[in-house]
């Protein structure tokens, strides 16, 4: 099972955003969440000035990208063509923002990845994590990154605890996963490809692709 959780079973639609071949050099996506800055900058000055506006020393916007004037954006980050940062919107920073991607009133991201087209439109909180292509979170549903106790998280799959290496570390979910109202996702979350998690849900380690989650105990197969 642990090879569901790797880089090429999570991510699999090609060239889904500005970071999608980087990522294929690590086989667990979590690997990558230390390198998300240096990814950005090294990145950041690839980029076309005919297509992007930099802003200060460390964030790049899309010319074609809409940003309220009420959002807060602090670098290093990479804004994509087309995406929208809404109304008091904050980017803390170590932000990759996909094309087409929403981030929305009152939401906040750090050290995240956001493939295309994600939505993340209503009172979310995206922290240490990877959202995959065209995946959702409804309003108010959040990732925890940091354990009460402050330890190691680990990610449980099938009784077993693996290891990361990592005190901070949200959610890794992969494309077309849908989140619902008011959920929380759990230090170590990792959710398969084109999964349903239920509104209201808390959810812990892995959940497969493909699923429904209703209830930690309750995890259904899509028919």
């Amino acid at each position: 099972m642990k090879e569901q959780m790797q880089v090429a079973h999570l991510f699999k639609t090609p060239d889904s955003g500005i970071a999608y071949r980087w990522l294929l050099d690590f086989t667990y996506p979590w690997e990558a969440l230390a390198g998300i800055s240096e990814f950005i900058l090294k990145t950041g000055m690839t980029l076309s000035p005919e297509e992007y506006d930099r802003i200060g020393e460390d964030i790049w916007i899309a010319k074609n990208a809409k940003v309220a004037p009420t959002a807060s954006i602090n670098g290093p980050c990479i804004i994509c063509e087309g995406a929208e940062i809404r109304h008091c919107a904050f980017v803390r920073g170590s932000a990759v923002i996909g094309r087409g991607a929403v981030v929305g009133n009152s939401t906040e991201l750090k050290n995240c990845i956001l493939f295309d087209g994600v939505q993340v439109p209503h009172y979310n909180y995206v922290g240490d994590s990877i959202l995959g292509y065209r995946s959702h979170m409804g309003a108010g549903a959040v990732t925890s990154n940091v354990k009460s106790d402050k330890t190691e998280v680990t990610v449980l799959c099938d009784g077993e605890r693996i290891r990361t290496g990592r005190r901070k570390f949200g959610a890794m979910l992969g494309d077309h996963v849908e989140v619902g109202c008011n959920s929380v996702l759990n230090p170590g979350c990792v959710i398969g490809m084109n999964t349903n998690v239920y509104p209201r849900s808390v959810v812990r380690g892995y959940v497969p692709e493909n699923s429904i989650f209703k209830k930690q105990e309750t995890i259904v197969t899509k028919r």
